[in-house]
C-alpha cells in the first residue's frame, strides 16, 4: 500500500478555505481516483507541535492507494483537473510525499 501525503504549510498570511477543501476539493479527489485505485481519502488539521509550537502544516491529506501504479493511473487521468482546483481553496504550495505502508 501507498500512503501519499499532501501538506499544506504554515506561510505568513497564506489562505486556505478548509469549508471548499472539505466539501468540494475532497469529493472531486475520491469521485475521479477513486476508479484508479484510491482507497482512502483522510484530512488532517494541524494544531501544534508537542512542545506547544505552531504546527508546521495547517492541513495534510493522507490518501491511500492499493500500490504507487494505481497512483500514477490516477495522476494521469484526472490530475490534471484535481490540480487545477487548487487555486479555490489555497495559495499555498502543497509538499507531496510518497510512502510506502507496512502492517
Amino acid at each position: 500500500m501507498i500512503l501519499v501525503t499532501v501538506m499544506y504549510p504554515v506561510a505568513g498570511s497564506t489562505k486556505f478555505d478548509l469549508d471548499y477543501y472539505q466539501k468540494t476539493h475532497i469529493p472531486l479527489v475520491k469521485e475521479r481516483w477513486g476508479a484508479h485505485g484510491l482507497k482512502q481519502a483522510q484530512i488532517v488539521k494541524g494544531l501544534g507541535k508537542a512542545d506547544g509550537s505552531g504546527a508546521e502544516y495547517q492541513v495534510m491529506a493522507l490518501l491511500t492507494f492499493g500500490s504507487l501504479d494505481d497512483f500514477k493511473a490516477a495522476g494521469k487521468a484526472h490530475g490534471r483537473e484535481i490540480f487545477a482546483d487548487i487555486p479555490n481553496f489555497t495559495d499555498s504550495q502543497a509538499l507531496v510525499q510518497i510512502n510506502e505502508v507496512f502492517g
